[in-house]
């Protein structure tokens, strides 16, 4: 199997707002990228269209990103499911947030 990553990601675990039809749902983050986001659902509805926004904080900042994204893929595993969102609208501010973020992280 081949990753049709581009760049590296690195752990983030923290809760993170996820809009789904302009409403806030918690979900929980397991790594990030410059790209994207990679969720775990906590409670969410059913969803039918496959944009979301997100809402969060990375370790260590005080900045909140705001962020609209595209889910490409979804798995659902026996203690947790899941998606991958890829990062479709983001400021340039909050892209250099996350890209200095992931280069420190994939340092340690």
């Amino acid at each position: 199997m081949t990753d049709k990553r581009k760049n590296r990601r690195v752990p983030l675990d923290i809760y993170l707002n996820k809009y789904i039809g302009g409403v806030p749902y918690m979900a929980r983050s397991a790594d990030i990228s410059p790209e994207g986001v990679g969720l775990a659902h906590l409670i969410e509805p059913q969803m039918h269209g496959r944009r979301v926004g997100l809402q969060f904080q990375l370790p260590g900042s005080e900045e909140v990103i705001y962020a609209e994204g595209e889910i490409v893929r979804e798995w659902i595993a026996p203690e947790v499911e899941g998606s991958g969102i890829k990062f479709t609208l983001l400021t340039e501010r909050h892209k250099k947030l996350i890209d200095g973020f992931v280069a420190t992280r994939a340092e340690e």
